[in-house]
């Protein structure tokens, strides 16, 4: 039976024979050179791996490039396009949260004037993203383009800006609802905060550095029971996180225009309601309940007082936007030289007309149709306040701002808008 040694060196009758002496000495040299080989083969598998893992990342990398929601020569193009102006003296505006309800409102009447607009939109599910997209479709038919992004992309807003030397921002994006606060606090840090700071960190340092209008909220008054509210009253008295937020923007905006020379207008609005409006809102969700025979929840202060607000129809809101952006750059005096320090200024946009919430919902019942079922509740500890009415003089002296839309009125032109948007026959409804 051959050996182990005769399998791994077969001989070759007649030509040589095996010296067994250097039995040790041979083992060694093939022990050395299996051992080289292996080390050999090592660092080529090393060499072969390390060469996937780097094609891997670039292949990564290269798909996360293209299937990017911004960036290239075409993206750019159209960026340019949508921002273009066409009248004499029109602007260029950054509209953020252009997808959103005011947002996309107030983008298409710049574009209708002959502004340029480029919105910026991050889509998120606070509630359904396809009404989103559904403005979104309707800003691209008037040419406008809406980039899908979020506030709080350093790279992305410095892009933009490096692409057009936008003259006004209208800053709109927000986490909005009060409620909502309450089980998901870190987003309104995170978008009425941080992305508030990533907005002023990329103006401040533009050339040349825009005028910016963002959206406040009437939320600032807070506890305060003195009526109708002032842009003098006191602001420290926040009933709810998403309050707190919009005053700490007051408080960061203040500064940025202290510091930096930023030219800033806060706008507080009034319960914004109409077509294309937020399914958050009452008027939205008591309008779905009432039509899908569902009983609505109607919410009571202390001593079961009706709960009212100041409603405020979307176009009276839009004709304050782009009063307070016509206004929002610096002084000027004779020759168009800068005259005084750029402007921080705050103001209510609201209808000075506070209606309770019962009437609503019996308006809505007219217009729709139908019976509400309706269960009174006890207001919870939530946040909400029982009462909002502006005092507008200052946004009336300022720029003119007249709303001029009554809840009757209003109501009768979101009713419609719904009962297209969602398919309901009028048929179904009567």
């Amino acid at each position: 039976m051959p050996s182990l040694e005769d399998e791994l060196f077969p001989s070759t009758p007649g030509k040589f024979k095996i010296d067994r002496g250097h039995n040790i000495n041979r083992q060694f040299h093939r022990c050395f050179a299996s051992t080289s080989t292996m080390f050999i083969w090592a660092l080529f598998l090393i060499a072969l791996t390390a060469s996937y893992l780097s094609f891997q990342s670039f292949v990564d990398s290269g798909n996360r490039y293209f299937t990017a929601s911004w960036g290239g020569i075409q993206w750019e193009k159209q960026i340019r396009n949508s921002a273009k102006t066409n009248r004499p003296g029109g602007m260029s505006v950054l509209v953020t949260g252009a997808a959103g309800f005011i947002g996309s409102h107030v983008s298409l009447a710049l574009k209708k004037r002959g502004d340029g607009v480029v919105g910026l939109d991050n889509f998120n599910n606070y509630y359904d993203p396809s009404l989103k997209k559904a403005r979104q479709s309707l800003l691209h038919s008037q040419a406008i383009l809406v980039v899908e992004g979020d506030l709080n992309d350093v790279k992305l807003m410095a892009k933009l800006f490096d692409l057009v030397a936008f003259t006004q921002v209208m800053h709109l994006a927000a986490q909005a609802g009060v409620r909502y606060a309450m089980e998901n606090p870190s987003s309104y840090v995170h978008s009425n905060i941080a992305g508030l700071v990533t907005l002023l960190e990329t103006c401040k340092s533009a050339n040349p550095q825009p005028a910016i209008v963002w959206a406040s909220s009437s939320s600032v008054y807070g506890l305060n029971d003195k009526v109708p509210f002032s842009e003098l009253d006191r602001t420290d008295q926040p009933a709810s996180l998403y309050a707190a937020t919009k005053k700490a923007g007051e408080e960061i905006t203040h500064t940025y225009n202290h510091i930096y020379g930023l030219a800033i207008t806060g706008l507080r609005f009034f319960t914004v309601y109409g077509p294309w409006g937020r399914p958050d809102m009452a008027y939205f969700s008591f309008t779905r309940n009432i039509l899908q025979g569902k009983t609505i929840t109607i919410y009571r202060g202390k001593n079961k007082a009706d709960l009212a607000r100041d409603f405020t129809y979307i176009d009276d809101i839009v004709k304050g936007c782009l009063g307070s952006l016509d206004t929002s750059g610096r002084s000027t005096g004779s020759g168009g030289k800068k005259r005084g320090p750029a402007p921080y200024r705050n103001f209510n946009l609201g209808n000075t007309t506070p209606v309770k919430v019962p009437t609503l919902v019996n308006i809505l019942e007219k217009h729709l149709r139908v019976k509400a079922k309706r269960k009174i509740m006890e207001m919870p500890g939530n946040g909400d306040v029982p009462y909002t009415h502006a005092n507008i003089s200052l946004a009336r002296r300022e720029f003119g701002y007249k709303p001029t839309t009554d809840l009757q009125t209003g109501l009768k032109k979101f009713v419609r808008w719904y009962l297209s948007y969602y398919g309901y026959n009028r048929k179904d409804v009567w």
